[in-house]
């Protein structure tokens, strides 16, 4: 798993959201950064945890020109659920064949209760609007990922 870092250029992607209506990083990226957040999987409680962070600093996130994209591998009748359950205000893209987790290295060998399989690892992206990645976040808790992220964007 070769992860991008900083400095390096994030890859373009064009994913469906949770309306099936298909958006690009180049598209969002011409009016503001984007926190690119790659996530396990839609209404697991982790996952809920961190979406719902997000959600409830939303306006704060603004106040710093960031938009805020969620990844997984969910289907998107699933991430339309997901969205509407837990009310979530910003984008949930589905990669469901894991192509754009692996273009930013993000797929690959994990452990869960003993057994080894390839899944996505929990990182975020800030990629600036010229499509540079400004930072990594690869160390937090799902509860204070928002709180990191918000740290780092009031220092930078």
């Amino acid at each position: 798993m070769q992860t991008l870092t900083a400095g390096q250029q994030a890859p373009d992607f064009t994913l469906p959201d949770q309306h099936n209506q298909a958006v690009s990083l180049s598209g969002l990226l011409k009016d503001s950064r984007v926190l690119v957040y790659f996530y396990p999987k839609a209404m697991t409680p982790g996952c809920t945890v961190q979406a719902c962070s997000l959600r409830d600093s939303q306006a704060q996130f603004a106040e710093y020109g960031v938009k805020i994209v969620g990844i997984s591998t969910d289907t998107q009748a699933r991430l339309a659920k997901f969205a509407e359950r837990d009310q979530l205000n910003f984008t949930l893209l589905g990669d469901e064949d894991h192509q754009v987790a692996e273009q930013f290295g993000v797929w690959g060998s994990k452990k869960f209760m003993g057994k080894t399989y390839d899944g996505l690892h929990r990182l975020s992206f800030l990629v600036n609007q010229d499509g540079s990645i400004a930072h990594v976040f690869d160390k937090f808790k799902t509860k204070d990922h928002h709180q990191v992220v918000l740290d780092y964007l009031q220092h930078h």
